[in-house]
C-alpha cells in the first residue's frame, strides 16, 4: 500500500489524490478550530501532534475521551492561542471507549466542526516499528503483536471510516509525515522561519541554543568612550558610533544575506526557529547595536526577525 492522504473523500475526491490545505474548514463554535488526532499505535500520532504544535496548535496528548467535549468548550471560551486546539486520543487512555465516533458526533451537535485525523500503517510496518523499539502493543496482553494490532483496528474501525483526513504512514519517514501535516494544516505564515537575533556577552558564556555565533569584538568598544560608557547599544549615540565603524555595515549585510540564503533550506528541513547570536565582551554596546541593526535588515529582506538581549543590564 502506498502512502496517501485523503481529505473527506466524499467531498474532495478519491483516496490517493493530493489533498488541499484544510486550515480553515474545521472552525466552529465562535471560530474555534478543533483537530482530533487518533489512529493505530505505532502509526505516527506523536509526530502528527508535534507537527501541529509547530504550526500553532495547542496540543493535548493522550486525552481521555470523556474530556473531549469539555476541552473543546474550554478552548472556545479561552480563545487566543487555544482557538486552534488539537486533541490526541489513543487506546492507552483508560477512559478510551469504543464510541469515539459518538463523542465526535456530540461535538458536532454542540456546534463544533472538528476535523478528525486518522493515522494508519500496514500491519507489517507496525510490527517492524514495535520490534525496533522493543515495545509491546498496548492491547497485546499475553498474545502476539499481531493480536494487539487486530484488536485495536476493531476498536477504531468506525473512527477510521468517519475520518476527515486519513494518513497512511507506511512509506513515510518522520520528516515526510511532518511535512504532510504542515502542508494540510498550516497557514503560510506558520511555515515561515522565525529568526531571533540574540546579543550576549562572551564573558558570560555562549548561548547554548545559538545556531550562528557572530563576534562583534573586532569593532572599537564604546566602553572606552566616556560619554557612551553608561549608555547601551539601543541608544542612538552608541548605535551610530558602532555602525559607523569601518566594516560594521559589511558585517551586518554579509550575515543578513547568509541568513536569507539558508532560510529556505532550514524551512524545508522543518526548522521553524533560528537563533543568530551576536557577542561582544559584556553584551552591552557592540553586540546590542549590531543585533538591532541585523534584525532590522532581515525584516527589510522579508525575514521574520526580532532582537533580544540576553545580558543587557547584567553588569
Amino acid at each position: 500500500m502506498g502512502a496517501y492522504v485523503s481529505v473527506d473523500t466524499a467531498r474532495h475526491g478519491a483516496a490517493g489524490e493530493r489533498a488541499e490545505p484544510v486550515a480553515e474548514t474545521g472552525t466552529g463554535e465562535a471560530g474555534t478550530d478543533l483537530v482530533v488526532v487518533t489512529g493505530v499505535s505505532g502509526g505516527g500520532r506523536s509526530t502528527v501532534a508535534r507537527a501541529l504544535e509547530n504550526v500553532g496548535y495547542y496540543v493535548v496528548d493522550n486525552l481521555p475521551q470523556a474530556l473531549l467535549v469539555q476541552l473543546a468548550e474550554l478552548a472556545a471560551k479561552a480563545g487566543g492561542a487555544a482557538r486552534h486546539t488539537a486533541m490526541v486520543l489513543d487506546v492507552r487512555s483508560r477512559a478510551f471507549s469504543t464510541d469515539l465516533a459518538g463523542a465526535i458526533r456530540e461535538l458536532r451537535e454542540r456546534g463544533f466542526s472538528p476535523r478528525v485525523v486518522f493515522v494508519d500503517a500496514d500491519d507489517e510496518v507496525l510490527i517492524r516499528r514495535f520490534e525496533s523499539v522493543r515495545r509491546s502493543h498496548p492491547l497485546q496482553g499475553d498474545g502476539r503483536l499481531s493480536d494487539g494490532i487486530a484488536a485495536e483496528r476493531a476498536l477504531l474501525a468506525e473512527a477510521r471510516e468517519q475520518a476527515d483526513v486519513l494518513i497512511d504512514t507506511s512509506h513515510l519517514n518522520v520528516n515526510q509525515l511532518r511535512a504532510r501535516v504542515e502542508e494540510l494544516f498550516a497557514s503560510p505564515d506558520a511555515l515561515r522561519l522565525r529568526v531571533t537575533v540574540l546579543s550576549f556577552g562572551f564573558k558570560y558564556g555562549l548561548p547554548p541554543d545559538a545556531d550562528f555565533v557572530l563576534d562583534a569584538r573586532f569593532l572599537p568598544n564604546p566602553f572606552w568612550v566616556s560619554e557612551l560608557r553608561e549608555q547601551t547599544g539601543r541608544d542612538e549615540p552608541v548605535s551610530r558610533y558602532v555602525l559607523g565603524q569601518r566594516g560594521a555595515g559589511t558585517f551586518v549585510e554579509t550575515y543578513a544575506r547568509l541568513v536569507l540564503a539558508t532560510a529556505p533550506g532550514f524551512e524545508r528541513e522543518g526548522k521553524r526557529y533560528l537563533t543568530v547570536a551576536v557577542g561582544c565582551t559584556g553584551g552591552k554596546h557592540r553586540s546590542v547595536a549590531i543585533a538591532e541593526e541585523l534584525a532590522r535588515r532581515l525584516r527589510e529582506l522579508r525575514v521574520v526577525a526580532h532582537a533580544q538581549h540576553r545580558d543587557l543590564g547584567r553588569e
